[in-house]
C-alpha cells in the first residue's frame, strides 16, 4: 500500500534537488502522518455544533489552523531544525491568537473551541480528544529546566480560562472549571474547579457531553449559602430565647 508522500520522496525533482541525499531526505518525510490532521478535522463536527460544513471548518476555524501549523513545527522540532519551528510557531500566534510551543506533544482529536489567548507550554503533553477552550494556558512556574509543564490525559476538559501549571499530572477525563488554576496532581474522573483548583467530585464513567463544562458545581457558593441557613437558624434561636427570657420577667413581676 502506497505511503503518503510516497510520490514526493520517489519523483525526479525531489532526488534532483536533494544533491545525491535522497535516502536521508526519504527517511524524514516518512515520518509524517496525516492521522492526527484528519482526526482534528472530524472531531470539530462532533463537539462544535455550529459547524456546518467542511469549508467552513477548513478556512474559519483557528484552533484547526493552529494544530496544523504545529504539526508542521513539532515535525521538525523532533528532527533538530531549531530557528524554522520557532517562527512557524510565532506565525501562528500571530494568525490565530494561539500559541503552541514546537516541543508540546499534541495527541490526535484535540479541539481548541475559539482559542484566542490559549498557551501551551514547551513540554507540555496533551492527550487524544482533549477540549480546549479560550484563554488557557498550560504554563511552567519558573524557571527549571526539564519537564516544567503539565500533562493531561486522555478525553480532558479544560474551561475557559483556566490554568494549569507546573510538572503535574492531569488524569484521563478530567474536567477543569473555567477560571480555575490547578497546581497539584489530579487523579482520573475527576472535577476540579476554584483557585487554588480543588477536587469536589469524583465520578467514574461519568456520561457528560464535552461542551457542558459549564455544568460544574459552585463550591464557594455552597459553603456561603450553608452559612446563611446557620445564621438563620441562630437568629431564630436567639429571637426565641429572647422571647422567652421575656414572658419569665412579665410572669415574675406580676408575682
Amino acid at each position: 500500500m502506497q505511503q503518503p508522500f510516497d510520490h514526493i520522496r520517489n519523483s525526479k525533482i525531489v532526488k534532483t534537488l536533494d544533491g545525491g541525499h535522497s535516502n536521508q531526505l526519504s527517511t524524514m518525510l516518512s515520518g509524517i502522518s496525516l492521522e492526527p490532521l484528519l482526526t482534528d478535522f472530524r472531531i470539530i463536527f462532533e463537539r462544535d455544533p455550529a459547524a456546518r460544513n467542511w469549508l467552513e471548518v477548513l478556512f474559519c476555524y483557528p484552533g484547526f489552523h493552529a494544530l496544523c501549523l504545529h504539526r508542521i513545527a513539532h515535525w521538525l522540532h523532533r528532527r533538530g531544525v531549531t530557528f524554522l519551528p520557532r517562527f512557524i510557531s510565532h506565525l501562528g500566534r500571530f494568525f490565530t491568537g494561539i500559541e503552541i510551543h514546537p516541543g508540546a506533544q499534541i495527541g490526535k482529536g484535540v479541539f481548541i473551541d475559539h482559542g484566542m489567548g490559549v498557551v501551551i507550554g514547551e513540554t507540555a503533553i496533551v492527550g487524544d480528544y482533549t477540549l480546549i477552550y479560550q484563554g488557557v494556558t498550560l504554563g511552567g512556574t519558573g524557571k527549571e529546566s526539564g519537564k516544567r509543564h503539565p500533562t493531561l490525559g486522555k478525553n480532558v476538559v479544560v474551561g475557559a480560562g483556566a490554568k494549569v501549571l507546573g510538572n503535574i499530572q492531569i488524569g484521563d477525563r478530567v474536567r477543569i472549571g473555567a477560571g480555575s488554576i490547578v497546581l497539584r496532581n489530579v487523579p482520573s474522573d475527576s472535577t476540579v474547579v476554584g483557585v487554588p483548583g480543588r477536587i469536589i467530585s469524583r465520578k467514574q464513567n461519568e456520561q457528560l457531553s464535552p461542551l457542558e463544562h459549564g455544568k460544574l458545581p459552585d463550591l464557594e457558593a455552597t459553603v456561603i449559602r450553608s452559612l446563611l441557613e446557620r445564621i438563620e437558624q441562630l437568629e431564630h434561636k436567639l429571637q426565641t430565647l429572647t422571647s422567652q427570657k421575656k414572658e419569665k420577667e412579665l410572669v415574675t413581676k406580676e408575682r
